[in-house]
């Protein structure tokens, strides 16, 4: 009862009375800020914008309600656009908290004389409130507008509010923002835009939809016209530079956002979810006329037929033009899919990396005389492009002519399991047919699904710049990691080898070889075609750059007569023809003498042929199982099979039936739990590359 007594009197002075009134109030909006708090979900639903390598813009994509709404700061946004703002639409905005209240007097005398609404008095931070919160136009809304604003300023910065605004205000149609609006409007940044177009931004969000320039151009210089005598009556603009900008036309021409490297835009915003601007290593110098180039090829195309480019520089593996198809928006040709990712039989693209494996091995040397004739290995009869065989030639003719047979009898010298285990060693990807237990000979001309990165970046450890290191190739501009060497597929000799025979290859019918009178560099390159027409490749080498290009149609049925040589290659010869090479980088190497005796010729079924070097004192063997012993087991015996090597340097790497089972980094041991009963084989391979292998059967 005291207490009762006590606040009762406390009231009673009314004084005090007012003062609590203050304080409850205030607890209440503090209350109310805290339960219900700005909504912001508009402000991050954000355009992203991928720019290329000198920071322009390269390709930007609509939000996610299809809207064109670019973040904007005040680096971005010119100074005269934000004093015109600030003259036309809130000159007390740095002083007010949300809500002028002198606006406000002024526009309830305006409407009372009027009878009807003339001025709402809204501020900047009350035109942000009601872009972060739409709703209808009433005395209600126009209260919760000005709540909101006090909020906003309560919680944020006059700049951060000047942004929020530079971000949503509309500018007509599906654009948002001064950024975008500049962009459509005027096809640059607002950073450096004149008077008159400043003031145009200025007047446009007043009623987007109705002073559109390129719809009502007349409203919009009316609308623009009397900003910029605001402008000079408020002292912000003088008088001579007003009447030069009326004198302005009014632009009544959108420009299109850019759509520059779709496929590759895309990739990155799918690897950066969140971020609004990311950065590419793209050369626009290079992009841009890539991409008129390619939609002028493709009109020379097989029906629905697509072709995918990649270029990249030799040095540091930036990836300076991306065309994952010649327009994302043709359905005629599939081209939202991204064809430099899709995988697709590589056809004899592969063939370079099995002879540079050979000679790594010293099993083959360039001159060693193979005979191109009819051969079969077990059950597998490779042919020839062409249906013929050639007959007897050296290794150096049979890669440039890209012949099977010889390719063939050196993978099933060095071992498909192997080959294809140290192409997955430095990170390429592979697939293969459905039910295939082990990779086989057929790896060598295509038997084998990859994509267009990877087969680039095998390319690439060709070059001088890597001499057979494998790098992951950059499209983002991030330092070069130097603390982590490249994972090397062949020795600097196998890739030098490799690539002088690639750079006799004859190019294409009808073009000049380098040096012949020709501007172009001197170039490696291999071409490929997969089973039945359907994909055809080229790829190729410089001082500077790596090439790799694929023709074909995305849904992959064949191009009957398009092939690697004559549909690619041209191609991929005029893109070099484009590109500006450092000659002084171009590095003449001397070409490989005689073969040694034992390296001469090489034929199949040449039992006692050893490769050229020191008997290894102590090869990767197996100890535990041997070849061909049969091991029975209970049905439903779950206990692992404990399988052990001997030899070899470790980590030892266990595939079994060509399926990669483990690697054991100290052990010389692994485990499996067979699946059921059958043959299998098990092949370990160790840090050097050597592999031993030993069929058993399961019972």
């Amino acid at each position: 009862m005291l207490y009762l007594r006590i606040l009762r009197d406390f009231i009673a002075v009314p004084a005090l009375r007012v003062v609590l009134a203050l304080a409850v109030l205030t607890g209440a909006l503090i209350v109310c800020d805290w339960l219900f708090p700005v909504p912001m979900d508009r402000l991050h639903d954000l355009s992203v914008t991928v720019t290329d390598r000198t920071g322009m813009p390269l390709c930007m994509f609509t939000n996610g309600s299809g809207t064109w709404r670019l973040p904007a700061t005040f680096g971005e946004v010119d100074p005269l656009y934000a004093s015109l703002l600030l003259a036309y639409e809130d000159r007390r905005f740095f002083s007010h908290g949300g809500v002028d209240v002198r606006a406000v007097l002024r526009a309830v005398g305006q409407n009372l004389r009027a009878g009807h609404v003339v001025s709402g008095a809204s501020t900047l931070t009350m035109q942000v409130a009601r872009l972060l919160e739409p709703h209808r136009r009433s005395v209600l809304g126009k209260f919760l507008e000005m709540l909101r604003a006090m909020q906003l300023e309560r919680h944020y910065s006059k700049e951060a509010i000047l942004e929020m605004y530079w971000t949503l205000a509309p500018f007509g149609g599906s654009v948002e923002g001064a950024r975008a609006a500049a962009w459509t409007y005027f096809g640059k940044s607002p950073r450096g835009i004149s008077p008159p177009e400043a003031a145009l931004l200025v007047a446009l969000p007043q009623a987007p939809g109705r002073l559109r320039p390129d719809r009502a151009p007349e409203r919009a210089r009316s609308a623009r016209d009397k900003v910029l005598d605001r402008a000079v009556s408020e002292g912000t603009l003088s008088a001579r530079l007003a009447m030069e900008a009326k004198a302005e036309p009014i632009p009544t021409h959108l420009h299109p956002f850019p759509r520059h490297a779709y496929h590759l835009a895309a990739w990155l915003r799918k690897r950066h979810p969140g971020a609004t601007t990311l950065a590419s290593t793209v050369d626009p110098a290079l992009q841009y006329p890539i991409e008129d180039f390619a939609r002028r090829v493709r009109m020379g195309l097989v029906e629905h037929g697509s072709l995918a480019l990649l270029l990249v520089e030799n040095k540091e593996g930036r990836v300076v033009a991306y065309l994952g198809g010649p327009d994302f928006l043709d359905e005629h040709r599939n081209g939202w899919i991204d064809m430099v990712q899709a995988f697709r039989s590589p056809g004899s693209t592969l063939k370079p990396f099995v002879y540079g494996m050979g000679f790594e091995d010293r099993v083959i040397h360039p001159e060693t005389l193979v005979a191109d004739v009819s051969t079969r290995f077990g059950d597998y009869a490779p042919s020839n492009f062409d249906r013929g065989f050639h007959g007897e030639m050296t290794i150096r003719e049979a890669l440039q002519q890209s012949l099977n047979v010889p390719a063939v009898l050196v993978l099933d010298r060095i071992g498909p399991v192997r080959f294809t285990e140290r192409l997955r060693g430095v990170g390429i990807r592979m697939r293969f047919p459905a039910g295939c237990a082990d990779p086989g000979l057929p790896v060598a001309l295509g038997g084998v699904s990859m994509n267009l990165w990877d087969l680039t970046r095998l390319y690439l450890s060709l070059s001088a710049a890597h001499g057979g290191a494998v790098l992951p190739l950059r499209m983002e501009p991030t330092p070069l990691d130097e603390a982590t060497p490249p994972a090397r597929l062949l020795s600097m000799g196998a890739a030098a080898t490799v690539r002088r025979i690639l750079q006799g290859t004859p190019p294409p019918p009808g073009l000049v070889p380098a040096g012949e009178g020709s501007r172009r560099p001197s170039i490696a390159f291999k071409t490929g075609t997969s089973y039945g027409f359907r994909d055809a490749w080229a790829f190729g080498v410089s001082a500077d750059h790596t090439v790799g290009v694929w023709v074909g149609r995305p849904d992959g049925t064949p191009s009957p007569d398009h092939y690697g040589r004559n549909t690619a290659a041209p191609l991929l010869y005029q893109v070099f023809d484009r590109l500006a090479e450092d000659r002084t980088t171009e590095v003449s190497e001397p070409a490989e003498g005689a073969p040694p005796p034992l390296l001469r010729r090489i034929k199949a079924g040449d039992s006692d042929r050893q490769p050229l070097t020191l008997p290894d004192p102590d090869p990767v063997r197996f100890v535990f199982p041997t070849e061909g012993i049969v091991l029975e087991r209970e049905e439903d015996d779950r206990t692992p099979l404990i399988f052990t090597a001997a030899g070899g340097r470790r980590p030892l790497t266990w595939v079994i039936n060509g399926r990669p089972l483990t690697v054991t980094e100290t052990k010389r041991e692994t485990t499996w739990v067979p699946e059921g009963p059958g043959f299998s084989r098990m092949t370990v391979i160790d840090a050097e590359g050597r592999s031993a292998s030993v069929r058993f059967q399961v019972k």
